[in-house]
């Protein structure tokens, strides 16, 4: 069973920049970061920031902008686990995001690689110790 739900969504902060002339080869970078801020006891709100851009020529083609996710957390569940599910919530809509956003502009879809967040070290902070 889930340990938290998804209440909503939203893409803030979009860059996008498409400067790609004709059949251009290009080669991505990407760069990835999470956050999960607790507000309540039983709400928590994750953003995901996704960067695109050529390793080469950064100009010519690049892509930024910050998913969030507002989530109910339905039981006591520790925070690294609650990191993990939110994450595998918003990252196919980022990923989704991306395809389209590329596809729109005319140009052949971006697609983002699968991340396997569960064998990536995540940090803890214990505060007052």
């Amino acid at each position: 069973m889930a340990n938290v739900e998804m209440q909503a969504y939203k893409i803030s902060a979009v860059e996008f920049k498409n400067n790609v002339q004709g059949k251009e080869k290009l080669s991505f970078s990407n760069k990835i970061s999470y956050n999960v801020k607790y507000s309540q006891k039983q709400f928590c709100e994750g953003a995901l920031t996704v960067e695109v851009l050529d390793k080469e020529k950064p100009d010519t083609i690049s892509i930024k902008f910050t998913l969030n996710g507002a989530f109910r957390i339905l039981k006591d569940t520790e925070k690294e686990f609650i990191h993990v599910e939110t994450f595998k919530e918003l990252f196919p809509i980022a990923k989704a995001f991306v395809v389209t956003l590329t596809s729109n502009a005319g140009i052949p879809p971006i697609f983002l690689k699968n991340i396997d967040i569960e064998s990536q070290e995540i940090y803890r902070m214990e505060m007052g110790k």
